[in-house]
């Protein structure tokens, strides 16, 4: 049964992570978490990980359900695997939140950043940087997210136009360990100064990128682009192992305030933007100190 969510009696909000193994995911949990424990004493909130696996975040949903939460949180691993339990709780009546990633039905709102600008402006970034000519290589996030589809597709009409080319993509699934066998592989398909930069979807697999370049003795000659905007990629930028990441705001505590407001019935839009930014050399000095 979907609870009443009157005064007296506790708001129930269940929220589905997709996955936890990636400090901007654990950074939209924890701080949701922490907001909820020190403003929201009328707030019981139920967090599920779906272990990067859809059958097991389906399950989760299913179980939330179940339970009677008033409103769904959801950062769907994928959109089309998702669609169908998220309209199930719409069904039950329960309100739903998506956070970040979208499913293929309308929710009653959605939070998150717009991806496919912040992917073309990763794209422009480096037309201006390598003055319109160069060879890419494109690390891309989860296959079927629509973060990854959007910062592909944002990329790809940044870089229109330009001489700029991808010459390898592979999905490397926003991890470090596996953007960094790609690019290792990929050093050993091209040679020095047959790669003038690497596109990565996010910072995690950016940093990953650097490592092998950096072993490879290669990383002066390669400009790094990443996205997310975590600790550890500002610290690269300014030691200038990095050349820009684009930060990517984790929905925290907003996810939380929002599905609070829609539990209690007051009206939000269906979209909430919010925004991003670019981090390079230029602004470096502000932004250290501020990742997640």
């Amino acid at each position: 049964m979907v609870g009443t969510a009157l005064s007296q009696d506790n708001i129930v909000i269940g929220f589905s992570q997709g996955t936890m193994n990636h400090p901007w995911r654990v950074a939209m949990v924890e701080g949701n978490q922490t907001y909820a424990n020190e403003n929201l004493p009328d707030v019981e909130l139920i967090v599920t990980d779906g272990q990067n696996d859809s059958a097991k975040q389906v399950t989760d949903v299913e179980s939330l359900i179940a339970r009677g939460i008033d409103v769904l949180m959801i950062s769907p691993l994928t959109s089309d695997a998702l669609t169908p339990v998220v309209q199930d709780a719409l069904d039950a009546g329960i309100k739903v939140v998506t956070l970040d990633r979208k499913v293929n039905v309308p929710v009653t709102v959605h939070v998150g950043a717009l991806n496919k600008p912040i992917g073309e402006q990763a794209g422009k970034f480096l037309v201006e940087k390598l003055g319109g000519e160069g060879a890419i290589i494109e690390i891309q996030g989860t296959a079927g997210a629509s973060a990854t589809v959007d910062r592909h597709d944002g990329f790809m009409e940044g870089i229109e136009g330009s001489g700029l080319k991808v010459v390898a993509s592979q999905h490397a699934d926003y991890l470090r360990e596996q953007a960094l066998k790609f690019m290792e592989d990929q050093l050993q398909r091209f040679g020095p100064g047959e790669i003038q930069a690497v596109y990565a979807h996010n910072d995690e697999m950016a940093l990953g990128a650097v490592q092998a370049l950096e072993a490879a003795g290669r990383l002066e000659e390669v400009m790094v682009v990443g996205v997310d905007g975590q600790e550890t990629a500002f610290e690269a930028i300014k030691a200038g192992k990095m050349a820009a990441t684009f930060t990517y705001p984790y929905v925290a505590p907003e996810g939380i305030e929002i599905a609070y407001k829609v539990a209690q019935g007051e009206p939000v839009e269906e979209e909430v933007i919010l925004p991003g930014k670019q981090v390079d050399a230029d602004n470096i000095d502000e932004m250290l100190g501020t990742g997640f």
